[in-house]
């Protein structure tokens, strides 16, 4: 079945599907909503389809690309599930610094694989655990994934990534983290948790860390929102005020015309423009914060 082309979809349907990938609805509430959406020759199949991801479109980088070495590796996390594993990727040349990548709330899926191999093309050491290993991993779609980390709990996942950030870590280097939604909570969580080791965290339409802890912040924040994503938008003032409260240097930048998670691009939320912007910024800001190397 050939997808919808996204600016058919009605704009309802990305707030549903928000709501139903954050456990807000279940599926039935889901595709009983998409029902009262289906209209102009769109089906409910046609737009459920449409909103799920095709992560045969978001492989910017080939597991085999010559410029790059990719293999997965497990890690010992007594604090956490006891063991993690993960999908480490370095370049082939030069290394400009270590970056932790965080998932959304469903596992290590095959666009969170690629973000890391796009990390490595331009230079840096990715490392992207997946929280599920305990459960025995991505289980091969996100409905499931995102069943299987709802089962775990936050904390145990955050002390799986923490093990992971020391794996990553080399005394006196720092490290950068990026995350996404639910990776961009923990970005921003593991800068008040890890300041000795996080240097730059990068979150994409994350929510707050607990901003009594805050203060403890030393790393420099590039913060990605996208303009209609009210769940995440609504807590950000009171994170700004925080922020700036403790002197904490950040940059905001929210896209105009954007969904939540409108760097994915394996789902129509994305928007090639914004999400080529936000990802120059990053690599920018990354190069600036771990190899010293041009401007923020």
């Amino acid at each position: 079945m050939a997808r919808p082309d996204p600016s058919r979809i009605p704009p309802a349907a990305f707030g549903l599907y928000d709501r139903y990938a954050h456990g807000q609805i279940d599926r039935r509430q889901f595709i009983s909503g998409l029902a009262r959406l289906a209209v102009g020759g769109l089906t409910v199949t046609a737009l459920a389809e449409a909103l799920m991801p095709d992560y045969a479109r978001a492989q910017q980088v080939p597991f085999t690309d010559p410029d790059i070495h990719a293999r997965y590796l497990s890690f010992d996390s007594p604090e956490g599930h006891g063991q993690g594993r993960g999908y480490w990727v370095e370049p082939a040349g030069e290394v400009l610094g270590r970056v932790l990548v965080v998932h959304e709330n469903r596992g290590l899926n095959p666009y969170i694989e690629d973000v890391a191999r796009r990390l490595a093309k331009a230079g840096f050491v990715a490392f992207a655990p997946d929280a599920l290993a305990s459960l025995g991993g991505y289980p091969g779609n996100d409905d499931d994934g995102r069943a299987m980390q709802k089962q775990l709990e936050t904390g145990n996942i955050l002390a799986d990534f923490t093990a992971a950030a020391g794996l990553l870590d080399e005394p006196g280097q720092g490290i950068g983290v990026i995350g996404f939604c639910f990776g961009g909570f923990v970005s921003n969580t593991l800068a008040t948790t890890l300041p000795a080791q996080v240097r730059a965290a990068v979150p994409f339409y994350g929510l707050p860390p607990d901003l009594a802890k805050v203060p403890d912040m030393k790393a420099a924040l590039l913060i990605h929102l996208a303009e209609q994503d009210e769940r995440v938008n609504s807590a950000w003032p009171g994170y700004r005020e925080a922020l700036e409260a403790s002197k904490i240097e950040f940059k905001l930048h929210q896209y105009a015309g954007t969904q939540h998670g409108f760097h994915n691009d394996s789902t129509p939320r994305y928007q090639p423009e914004a999400a080529e912007q936000a990802w120059a910024r990053t690599l920018a800001f990354l190069r600036a914060r771990l190899a010293g190397t041009g401007a923020a």
